[in-house]
């Protein structure tokens, strides 16, 4: 094996450090608004407003032009390639908007999942093709991070050393494309909450995918320090007889990190994997409140479906303000949850306390 590479030059070091730092400013965390159409679709539907690139942009529209003096939460905004190209009532762009209310605006460069041929039921993910074009477009369009989102299976004999290696290597040289294009990449390989696997099984699952994900980011030369990790919380499969406290979860995922993600990665930003608003914040919280496993890290959040189900709901497709307040309600709560101050009881109502879970969740 060769140990003759090259690192990045001082100059780009210092500019993915620094974007991936502020990202990972504690007492914030990422608003995933990076649905494609069609899951938007969904979400539309789910409150009766058709699918129309008028509506997508209204409901976007809402969660970037919050006032910026009621705002607390928030580091960052991961968008989909549509929004990039529209613009608010006001005649500024969607990323204008973002960056004066003092967040990164960044991108999901994936292009979704295809199934794993020889698997049994596995899949990799697209997009790698084209990444290097398109990443130099969105650094020119003033975004400075990526995303893209790998997805691992858990079943009777699955995951599959094809599949693990294969997400492994994907996400490595996504990451290694982005930020030779000036953008910090986050690395996302998702372990799915599908299945009737208990908590420990999950946890050796996410220890061996994160191990995986690591070493081949080391063989491709990634700059971690440029980087950010965005993975599943351990916890138990949604279809699972025996549940788990916030404690345990906690604790799982925090010991399966711990073995496997190096101390030079500056922020963890968790997914939320089909939990409740609430759920996902105080889980989050608790992980936050250990204190005998070391944190290295920033541990946070980059939620899309847990930041925004009130919102959606309290919009309903005309009420902007209510649509707003809710949005900086939850985005308040999880940065308290950052900093392991969120106390809440689990016993949300409303949107908040309702699940999000969907089966083979793609976006």
């Amino acid at each position: 094996m060769s140990t003759y590479f090259n690192y990045p030059s001082a100059e780009l070091q210092k500019e993915l450090s620094s974007i991936a730092k502020k990202m990972a400013t504690p007492g914030t965390g990422v608003l995933a608004a990076d649905e494609s159409n069609g899951t938007m679709g969904k979400r539309l539907a789910s409150i009766n407003v058709e699918n129309t690139d008028a509506n997508r942009r209204a409901f976007r529209q809402l969660l970037f032009t919050v006032p910026k003096e009621k705002l607390e939460g928030l580091s960052s905004v991961i968008l989909f390639d549509e929004t990039t190209q529209q613009k608010c009532d006001d005649g500024k762009s969607m990323i204008e908007h973002i960056k004066e209310l003092g967040l990164v605006p960044g991108i999901k460069t994936d292009k979704g999942v295809k199934d794993l041929f020889g698997s049994e039921g596995e899949c990799t993910t697209q997009g790698l093709d084209d990444m290097d074009k398109r990443c130099a477009e969105y650094k020119k369009l003033g975004l400075d991070f990526a995303k893209f989102r790998c997805v691992i299976k858990i079943g009777q004999n699955i995951p599959s050393y094809q599949a693990i290696m294969e997400n492994a290597n994907v996400s490595a040289r996504y990451a290694s494309i982005s930020q030779a294009n000036g953008l910090v990449p986050i690395v996302e390989p998702e372990v799915l909450c599908d299945g009737d696997h208990d908590l420990d099984r999950c946890q050796k699952v996410t220890e061996t995918v994160l191990a995986a994900t690591y070493k081949a980011m080391s063989d491709h030369h990634v700059f971690l320090e440029g980087t950010l990790l965005k993975p599943n919380m351990v916890t138990p499969g949604m279809q699972c007889a025996k549940r788990a406290t916030p404690q345990e979860i906690a604790r799982a995922t925090l010991t399966a990190l711990s073995r496997t993600v190096p101390p030079a990665v500056p922020g963890i930003v968790f997914l939320s994997g089909g939990q409740s608003e609430e759920e996902a914040s105080i889980n989050l919280s608790h992980i936050n409140q250990i204190t005998d496993i070391p944190k290295p890290w920033n541990v946070s959040f980059s939620f899309g479906r847990a930041l925004q189900a009130s919102a959606l709901k309290a919009w309903g497709g005309k009420n902007v303000q209510a649509g707003q307040e809710a949005l900086l309600a939850r985005a308040k709560i999880n940065g308290l949850a950052q900093l392991g101050k969120y106390h809440g009881d689990g016993k949300a109502t409303g949107a908040a306390g309702e699940s999000l879970y969907v089966a083979n969740h793609q976006y």
